[in-house]
């Protein structure tokens, strides 16, 4: 998907689908600049293979819920990632490798994570919070219209739309700090830097779920001042 001089890549963190075809943009298309669905924290987690424990300091930043939904989401993507044979954020681990070897420059676009997990803390209702829990520990993540998904590949357009709008009904303060709230910033980020570098191709690798948000906030950007 394009936008002025933005070319996005709306992955799966699992798919290996989304592994080669990052690789095959970069080496296509040779890009300038290449922005990441990342922090500087998840960042450096995914480079480091030692796990860093969350520190006394960290429960105070981010509170007992933000650890508990990060610990929560961690272990069902590397559940997921066995499944296929894939490690959790191994497209983002290929965008930097093929950066590192170009000497592309990469942009960190995303909220730092300890904002978002301390959101999660203070926004997400207790009942939507129960409702999490109950739903994980019995492996029943609500999904009505029985959506069958094959992981090694990105979901098309009209699923990814059903499986939003299942999340949203569910969880909505949820969905409202981990999907909009990204995605205001995710946009400003890559608005300002549109901005900057005009005369630059920029490639944007993110999640899916995230991407046709993103594009309408940027053809939007005027609008909502961001």
């Amino acid at each position: 998907m394009q936008y002025n001089n933005i070319s996005i890549i709306g992955t799966s963190h699992i798919a290996k689908e989304s592994v080669e075809e990052v690789k095959k943009f970069i080496l296509e298309e040779k890009p300038d600049l290449i922005t990441l669905e990342l922090d500087i924290l998840r960042f450096t987690a995914l480079l480091n293979k030692r796990k860093k424990r969350i520190s006394i300091k960290d429960l105070k930043k981010i509170g007992t819920m933000g650890v508990i939904f990060n610990t929560m989401g961690a272990w069902a993507e590397k559940k997921l990632g066995k499944m296929v044979d894939t490690k959790p954020g191994a497209e983002m681990l290929a965008a930097i490798k093929l950066a590192k070897q170009k000497k592309i420059p990469i942009v960190l676009i995303d909220q730092d994570m300890r904002i978002t997990l301390s959101r999660l803390s203070k926004q997400v209702t207790w009942k939507e919070k129960l409702k999490l829990l109950f739903d994980f520990m019995l492996g029943n993540f609500h999904n009505s219209k029985k959506i069958k998904i094959d992981l090694n590949k990105v979901p098309d357009e009209k699923t990814i739309k059903k499986l939003t709008m299942e999340f949203k009904k569910r969880y909505p303060s949820l969905y409202n700090v981990i999907v909009i709230e990204r995605n205001e910033v995710m946009a400003k980020n890559l608005n300002k830097l549109s901005t900057k570098e005009h005369d630059k191709k920029i490639l944007s690798i993110m999640g899916a779920g995230h991407k046709e948000d993103i594009i309408n906030l940027l053809k939007n950007a005027k609008k909502r001042n961001i």
